[in-house]
């Protein structure tokens, strides 16, 4: 017999990242992040990614997504996804970048 190896799924880890305090569902909005549920909206220097999910479809390559989890400066924690490849967001990809560009920009030396 031989043991399964179970795949992780998009919506399995958007769940788990729930149980985990990431409960804010996150859009980006004329170049910010907005959060959904609260209304709250964010710049990219107020945002940290704390891990990123990455999965594949594994017979249909439009089903690659990314899934961010984010937490804000003020706290509020929650995911962003995306599509991943061609069919990715641009307004998410080029906030994203800011993100991490901004980190790169502060970061000791």
């Amino acid at each position: 017999m031989t043991d399964a190896t179970e795949i992780p799924t998009l919506a399995g880890t958007m769940d788990e990242l729930a149980g985990r305090g990431f409960t804010e569902h996150f859009a980006v909005v004329n170049g910010r992040l907005g959060a959904v549920d609260s209304g709250k909206v964010f710049r990219a220097e107020e945002v940290t990614v704390s891990e990123y999910h990455r999965f594949e479809g594994v017979s249909d390559p439009g089903d690659m997504s990314i899934l961010y989890a984010i937490e804000t400066r003020s706290g509020l924690r929650g995911t962003l996804a995306d599509a991943f490849g061609v069919y990715a967001d641009p307004l998410v990809g080029a906030f994203m970048r800011q993100v991490v560009l901004g980190r790169v920009a502060t970061a000791p030396r």
